[in-house]
């Protein structure tokens, strides 16, 4: 089957998100979302931009900035390990507007205390961040702990979830 990797930007609160993803004749398989300056963002060619097989992407994410509870329904690419797909079917359990720890989330994997750990990586390597909510995993001591989008995009995506109370200056 013929598909060509295809991409566009939306824009957010958090700056211009970048997806990509493969399209074929059967549609639009995502491959990845990243945030403005984030590290192992994918390198695109401007050529390659095409946004309308991004429709349906771009209606959920307005959505979700609109402050929607939105559970994301899109097509992804089956990228991975096994285990890091593991992890990230799990993180589709945890509500909008909730949290957990990387120790619950172990937990309900079934996953040993001695790799917590692995599953933090397995994090790291989510290639379609707030599709796939990794922000809403946090610390056991509630502290914001590494978002490849920066702990601080992490914060504010708790915030506006409701999830975490904003701070008061």
């Amino acid at each position: 089957m013929n598909s060509r990797t295809v991409h566009t930007v939306h824009p957010s609160p958090l700056g211009d998100l970048l997806l990509t993803g493969s399209l074929s004749p059967a549609g639009l398989t995502l491959g990845s979302l990243s945030l403005p300056g984030m590290r192992g963002a994918p390198a695109v060619r401007p050529e390659d931009r095409d946004d309308r097989p991004f429709t349906e992407a771009h209606r959920q994410l307005d959505g979700y900035f609109a402050g929607r509870p939105i559970r994301f329904d899109l097509p992804l690419a089956a990228a991975g390990t096994p285990f890091q797909q593991r992890v990230w079917q799990a993180l589709a359990d945890i509500p909008y507007g909730t949290t957990t720890t990387y120790g619950g989330l172990a937990a309900r994997l079934g996953v040993s205390r001695a790799e917590i750990r692995a599953v933090g990586r397995a994090l790291g390597a989510n290639p379609v961040l707030l599709i796939r909510p990794c922000h809403r995993v946090i610390g056991a001591d509630g502290s914001m702990r590494g978002y490849a989008g920066g702990v601080e995009r992490k914060a504010w995506l708790l915030r506006h979830e409701g999830a975490l109370q904003p701070t008061l200056v």
